[in-house]
């Protein structure tokens, strides 16, 4: 089916972020899964060629175009050439917001440029060893000392963990004010008490530094709160949308992916004298994944129309999460199973595809969550 949610610019801007995958990227990629990091060099590289900040005004060093399809295709992208490490789309589509709307003028001069020129990488530290999708069971913990936030808490799963310069944590502030008293509290590289610990083994995802990170009497200065003090969980609430919606993206791409590979595969791959796509059930499997796709490529291109107007809902967001990411993950598994006992073997992009999908049923709100969110809307 085809989609008509992009024109002619979004067009250029996907031929420019597919040229620079292929040059600055894939042939590196394995390298950085080795390394459980990527090089700082490729955030660089995508500052000069304009593939970060690209709604951050130009006189902050940004691309200047409020339009988020250019972060669907940038996702679209990576997801593609499989570059899973690659933590554009959390600068991009999770932390962006935060400054462009919450940070004064001061903030933006201080951060936006390096932000846009991948001299900043960023990171967004919600998440706890105790608390993950309820963020109102979040221990970390800041007090008002003269000038300063004194930061006490610890965080995990921080996604640039390691390789970030600038991390927004969320922290509690008040703690007789419930879901008034968190803020977001902008800890920056070398400030003393603030400490990253290992880097986290995954299942998948290898090239990509997710830490654990610790805070230990960290002085914030207050010019460093983003946003009101007690306004946290607010601001929290009103940027998910894009973070769940970013995440649908990527999972009907990687599932679009999925079906591409195995198609192919299918097709050379022989079983009893004729190519394994010849038979019924394996074609039956591909319809009824391509299917899958398709419709639900439709309901996120909706869902991105509707947030380029302002218009998207936090419970339509959470549909296209849960059920973007369900979707890539049943294919994603009968896609292994097409694949036989080659689709187990890491060398073969659907076993990478496999370890790499699962986990955007539990980031951003575990999909239990996102059934929760919808659910309560219905029911009052």
């Amino acid at each position: 089916m085809q989609r008509d949610i992009f024109d002619a610019e979004h067009d250029a801007f996907r031929s420019l972020a597919r040229t620079f995958i292929a040059k600055e990227i894939t042939p590196f990629h394995d390298q950085w899964e080795r390394d459980g990091q990527v090089s700082r060099d490729v955030w660089l590289a995508a500052g000069r060629a304009g593939l970060l900040g690209t709604d951050v005004p130009e006189e902050y060093g940004g691309g200047g175009v409020p339009d988020f399809r250019y972060n669907a295709v940038l996702l679209e992208e990576l997801t593609r050439a499989g570059a899973t490490g690659i933590g554009f789309p959390l600068q991009n589509d999770v932390v962006a917001p935060y400054l462009l709307r919450l940070a004064d003028e001061d903030q933006k001069r201080r951060w936006l440029p390096g932000f846009c020129s991948g001299e900043i990488i960023t990171a967004i530290a919600m998440t706890e060893p105790g608390a993950g999708s309820d963020l109102q069971g979040i221990q970390a913990h800041a007090r008002r000392e003269g000038d300063d936030w004194v930061l006490n808490g610890s965080k995990t799963f921080i996604t640039n963990g390691i390789l970030s310069d600038l991390v927004i944590v969320v922290a509690r502030t008040d703690p007789d004010a419930g879901s008034r008293g968190f803020s977001l509290l902008v800890v920056e590289r070398g400030m003393r008490g603030f400490e990253r610990g290992r880097r986290l083994e995954k299942v998948g995802l290898k090239a990509q530094d997710t830490a654990e990170l610790s805070f230990t009497d960290v002085r914030v200065p207050a010019a460093n709160v983003l946003g009101a003090p007690g306004s946290g969980f607010v601001s929290l609430m009103q940027n998910l949308a894009q973070e769940r919606l970013s995440i649908a993206v990527g999972s009907v791409a990687g599932a679009a992916r999925a079906l591409e590979l195995t198609l192919d595969y299918t097709k050379e791959r022989t079983a009893f004298g004729r190519p394994v796509a010849n038979f019924q059930n394996t074609r039956f499997e591909l319809a009824e994944m391509d299917t899958e796709v398709t419709v639900a490529q439709v309901f996120v291109d909706r869902c991105i129309t509707e947030h380029v107007a302002g218009r998207l809902t936090v419970q339509d967001a959470a549909k296209a999460k849960w059920w973007a990411s369900d979707v890539q993950r049943r294919v994603v598994d009968r896609c292994v199973q097409l694949h036989g006992g080659y689709g187990y073997m890491l060398e073969y992009p659907i076993a990478k595809a496999f370890v790499d999908s699962r986990v955007q049923a539990i980031y951003g709100g575990t999909n239990e969550i996102m059934k929760e969110i919808i659910g309560r809307a219905l029911v009052g």
